[in-house]
C-alpha cells in the first residue's frame, strides 16, 4: 500500500495551512496601511458598536436630565427643558460617528473589491489549468487509442479556454434588471 499522508482531525493540511497564513498576511499589510483617518475611523466605528458606548449614553442622559430637572439639587441647571444643548450635542455627534462609519464602510469596500478582484484571478487561472488538464488527458486517450471511451462532447468544450468577456456580456444581458 502506498504512502498517504493522512491529516488527522483537527490538524490543518499544509497547503491550506499555507494559504490561511499568506491571507493573514495580506490583512496584517492593508491594516499597516491605513491611514490615520482609517486607524480612527476604525476605532470610533469599533467602539461606537458596543453595548458599553449604548449604557454610557444612557447613563449620561439620566445624570444630564436629572441635573437639569432639578433633581440634584447640589447642582445648578444649566440646559432647561426641552435640553436644547444636549438634543445639539448628540446631533453632532450623529453626524460625526455617521462620518467615521462612512469611512470605515468605504475602506472596507475597497478591500471587499481588492478581495473580488483577487478571487477573480485566481478563477481564471484556475480555469486555464483545468482546461490545460483536459486538453492533456485527452492527448493521453488519443495516445493510448481509448479517445472514444472517455472523450465526450462536454469533455471537449471544456478543454477550450473560456472567453472571458463574451461570458461576462452574456451574464449581464441575462441578469434582471440588466442588458
Amino acid at each position: 500500500m502506498a504512502d498517504v499522508n493522512i491529516v488527522e482531525k483537527g490538524d490543518t493540511p499544509r497547503a491550506a495551512a499555507r494559504n490561511v497564513e499568506e491571507i493573514a498576511r495580506l490583512e496584517r499589510e492593508a491594516a499597516r496601511e491605513r491611514s490615520l483617518a482609517d486607524r480612527v475611523a476604525d476605532v470610533v466605528a469599533r467602539s461606537a458598536g458596543t453595548l458599553g458606548f449604548v449604557l454610557a449614553h444612557a447613563a449620561l442622559i439620566a445624570a444630564w436630565i436629572a441635573v437639569n430637572t432639578g433633581a440634584i439639587p447640589a447642582v445648578p441647571a444649566f440646559d432647561p427643558f426641552p435640553f436644547g444643548l444636549l438634543g445639539g450635542m448628540f446631533s453632532l455627534e450623529g453626524v460625526l460617528l455617521a462620518a467615521f462609519v462612512l469611512i470605515k464602510q468605504n475602506r472596507m469596500s475597497a478591500r471587499a473589491e481588492e478581495r473580488s478582484h483577487l478571487d477573480l484571478q485566481i478563477s481564471l487561472l484556475a480555469e486555464q489549468e483545468v482546461s490545460k488538464i483536459i486538453e492533456m488527458l485527452e492527448r493521453l486517450s488519443r495516445a493510448q487509442g481509448v479517445e472514444r471511451q472517455v472523450v465526450d462532447e462536454d469533455a471537449e468544450e471544456m478543454a477550450e479556454t473560456t472567453a472571458v468577456g463574451r461570458l461576462a456580456h452574456h451574464l449581464h444581458e441575462k441578469l434582471p434588471g440588466e442588458g
